[in-house]
């Protein structure tokens, strides 16, 4: 059961990683680069910690990028074993980060030295790019190493994130674009007041419940070919003292578009504002954009990963826009080809996380085909 990948998977499992807390992930990885010759650059921004190695200076340039932060554990009552404590059971490994992402880490970190160590003069370059800051705000991560890159000009030409991508077994789906992300805070205004008097008052949660399902029936687009279409979601809304008398004053609404390329920022932005001023409403509303949407197209690096994922899997993998963001959003603007591929997502950010012990070396013989199949070509 025992192997390479398997144990560096749960050496970093065993360091502490809550976001945006590296716990010495990054160091254990430059240690064992180091020697294959890498060269290794620390990027520090505040409390997170980036790494960017590359070996070979020659173009093309394969990075494979990932993240060293875990999310919060829940309730350790409620684990089977300390989540820290990586634990092999039943052909399942388990702990915080088995699945998002310290496995595809541990996997592309052993493929990137199987494939110097075969072919110590190979063309083109191999990079990893690191972050301790995707699972949190991810403002001082790889954006942070992204611009670093672009000032001096180095571009990659083909990316791989080791997002847990996976569906019911590894290799089954493959994200080759993720859909924008518009984000709002609206303030919705009203006059506070007490219920028996509703004549000396303006409700905001009244006022505003019309225009709330009309959004939330609305159709912002059909899609196309290669998104499912946008969907508009209420995260959380808020309004009240707390007493049982008294109207809100104000209602405050945080709600987020998951957008295709079918629409924009600004048609998504002029509709909804178009309905808040159809019912009338006195508001406020601050946005933010999180990320475009974006897509590789079939190309060198989708054949180098759909013949690598048949090779070892037996499977043709379906290539998907589904599901959140990440930090190809930013690794987009350096790298014309991006997708995402790493373990089953079933059990990601939840109680009892855990990746196939089989899939861990699978994962790895993936990575190392895929590098085989796109510089050994040169």
């Amino acid at each position: 059961m025992s192997s390479t990948t398997l144990e560096l998977a749960q050496q970093l499992i065993r360091r502490r990683s809550l976001t945006p807390d590296d716990a010495g992930c990054q160091d254990i990885i430059a240690q064992r680069l180091k020697p294959l010759g890498f060269a290794l650059e620390s990027v520090r921004c505040g409390e997170v910690s980036n790494l960017w190695a590359r070996r070979g200076q020659a173009q093309p340039l394969l990075c494979f990028a990932g993240h060293t932060d875990v999310v919060p554990t829940g309730p350790l009552d409620q684990w089977l074993s300390d989540p820290f404590t990586p634990s092999v059971r039943e052909g399942r490994l388990y702990g915080r980060g088995a699945a998002d992402m310290k496995s595809s880490i541990a996997a592309f970190v052993c493929a990137a030295e199987e494939f110097v160590t075969a072919y110590p003069q190979h063309p083109g370059s191999v990079a990893l790019l690191l972050t301790s800051d995707e699972e949190g705000v991810a403002v001082n991560g790889t954006v942070r190493v992204v611009e670093k890159l672009k000032a001096r000009g180095e571009l990659l030409d083909y990316c791989i994130v080791g997002e847990p991508t996976a569906v019911s077994r590894l290799g089954d789906t493959v994200k080759n674009g993720r859909r924008g992300s518009l984000s709002g805070k609206l303030t919705v205004k009203g006059v506070q007041g007490h219920i028996a008097y509703p004549q000396l008052l303006r409700n905001p949660v009244h006022l505003f419940a019309p225009a709330l399902a009309e959004l939330a029936a609305t159709e912002w687009d059909c899609g196309n070919a290669f998104f499912p279409p946008t969907s508009w979601q209420v995260s959380n809304i808020h309004g009240g003292t707390g007493a049982t008398n008294v109207t809100p004053n104000s209602l405050e609404v945080q709600f987020n578009f998951r957008y295709s390329s079918a629409s924009t920022v600004d048609s998504l932005q002029r509709r909804l504002l178009a309905i808040l001023e159809q019912h009338g409403l006195n508001y406020d509303l601050d946005w933010r954009h999180g990320a475009s949407p974006f897509l590789t197209a079939e190309g060198e690096l989708v054949d180098a990963v759909r013949a690598a994922v048949r090779a070892v899997t037996g499977l043709v993998p379906e290539l998907s826009t589904a599901g959140g963001t990440s930090d190809g959003r930013f690794i987009i603007d350096i790298c014309p080809q991006l997708l995402e591929l790493g373990p089953v997502n079933a059990s990601i950010h939840k109680l009892n996380e855990h990746i196939e012990i089989d899939a861990l070396d699978a994962l790895k013989s993936i990575y190392r085909q895929v590098l085989e199949r796109l510089l050994l070509r040169f």
